[in-house]
């Protein structure tokens, strides 16, 4: 099962630091909106707000380098995302991720022919060290760019492709930018959209998932012009061996390049038309697949005492949770265009995983939702997603409730965490974005206790903004 990731010692002022960001919200807001009439009167080839980055081509050098094989890009994503009711505390938080990536193209550099090489480094930060998920208290992270501040190495890996567009990678590697991927979900900001609830909860660390990328190898094959097997191997344990903490504390800089904890194995069946951006004709997705662990993992109810009954883990006698060998999952889903005039297009996703009950703390989820694009006149490049989130308790960690409630009265059982959010995606250029947010968190954690343990946490309603920024 997944460590999350817990924070201490947290400094006051919440009032000050809400004052702070909502001017912040306002500010990010009122800008965008000033720059939409200058959108209108500067479009000309050589506006700035048609450049594709905000500092544009380098007097020629970002070209000249391309036309030799290496691409940089730096982007900044910066939110304020504020709990305004509900979770375990109302307040107020902000997060930035500035990420720099090199792409290089072998073929060009060196004459490897389909050789290639890609190397992404964040630099995460935070306001008095609080984040969204600890203010809620969810499985899935309000934010899809939270993560421990710190300075990352995130994936570094080589690749050779092969004639059909088949390749091998190898290298640091995160298997959410190619498993179980949802694209028209992909402006989404509460990270249950990405990389599903059940994967962070029942994977060894989280998986290898943003922030944690893995030492690992990926294989693609099409087997037909539309029909594409992806298979991976990755390291078990992505935060390394005998982590006792947080796994981001234990892999802070991305530099631990894990062997430990096993071996997972994953595996995706996909057909797929019309993925690539600018691609004529609705974009068509489906997707089977799955994914098993060769380690160990704890019962969720059960464990041993001291002369080796089984006995509850509510039992003060127990001595250590019974072990099952190896862990896995299935997951299917189908993400569709499915109507188009002019310059709207409208995309439903549906994606449901599953995963034994006795050794996870998720053992199904549902995800589900709605994404319109070009819904305003002008506004073509704007995009409306509304989306729902469905997290299962497995039965066996809600039996284990069950027990600690027979000595507590009124202590919860947990039993699922639902999350609706509804997010807007506003071009305001090829190089900037803008994106209003609302979440809504039925049984925050799946209905795990509050602070006094008497309790459960009471559903949560956030607000917020992200800006996106591509120099």
């Amino acid at each position: 099962m997944a460590t999350t990731r817990m924070r201490s010692n947290r400094p006051t002022g919440v009032a000050r630091l809400k004052s702070q960001c909502w001017s912040g919200i306002c500010g990010i807001a009122g800008s965008a909106m000033l720059t939409f009439p200058t959108l209108a009167a500067d479009a000309t080839p050589h506006s700035i707000w048609e450049w594709g980055n905000l500092t544009g081509d380098w007097s020629g050098a970002r070209t000249a380098l391309s036309d030799r094989g290496i691409t940089l890009t730096l982007d900044y994503v910066s939110e304020v995302i504020v709990n305004l009711r509900g979770g375990l505390d109302r307040q107020t938080t902000y997060e930035g991720r500035l990420e720099a990536s090199a792409d290089f193209d072998f073929d060009k550099l060196t004459h490897w022919r389909g050789g290639s090489a890609h190397v992404t480094v964040y630099q995460i930060h935070d306001v008095n060290q609080r984040n969204a998920a600890d203010s809620v208290g969810s499985l899935g992270d309000p934010s899809n760019i939270d993560a421990l501040p710190t300075t990352r190495l995130f994936t570094a890996w080589v690749q050779q492709e092969f004639p059909n567009n088949n390749s091998f990678r190898i290298g640091q590697l995160s298997a959410d930018e190619d498993f179980s991927v949802m694209k028209s979900a992909g402006n989404l900001l509460n990270g249950a959209f990405g990389w599903p609830v059940l994967n962070g909860a029942d994977m060894t660390s989280g998986g290898p998932a943003y922030p944690l990328a893995t030492p690992g190898a990926l294989a693609v094959f099409y087997l037909q012009p539309d029909v594409v097997l992806r298979a991976g191997v990755f390291s078990g344990n992505p935060a390394g061996n005998d982590c006792q903490d947080d796994p981001q504390v234990c892999n802070r800089h991305g530099t631990t390049f894990s062997t430990s904890g096993g071996v997972l194995l994953m595996g995706e069946l996909a057909y797929e038309i019309n993925q690539e951006d600018g691609a004529g004709g609705p974009a068509i997705a489906l997707k089977i697949g799955g994914w098993y662990h060769t380690g160990k993992f704890a019962d969720q109810r059960f464990g041993r005492d001291g002369v080796g009954n089984v006995v509850s883990l509510a039992n003060p006698s127990v001595v250590e949770p019974l072990t099952h060998r190896g862990d896995w999952a299935l997951y299917g889903l189908v993400d569709n265009t499915f109507f188009t005039s002019g310059q709207m297009s409208v995309s439903a996703f549906l994606r449901g995983q599953v995963a034994p009950s006795d050794r996870n703390l998720v053992s199904w989820g549902v995800d589900a939702g709605i994404a319109i694009e070009g819904l305003f006149e002008n506004r073509k490049d704007d995009t409306l997603t509304m989306a729902v989130s469905h997290s299962r308790i497995s039965a066996r960690a809600a039996g284990l409730d069950r027990d600690t409630s027979a000595g507590s009265a009124g202590y919860p059982i947990r039993d699922a965490e639902t999350v609706f959010e509804l997010n807007y995606f506003v071009a305001v250029s090829p190089w900037w974005s803008i994106q209003p947010d609302i979440q809504y968190v039925v049984h925050p954690g799946g209905n795990v206790p509050d602070k006094t343990g008497k309790q459960a946490v009471n559903d949560a309603f956030l607000v917020g903004v992200r800006s996106s920024i591509s120099f």
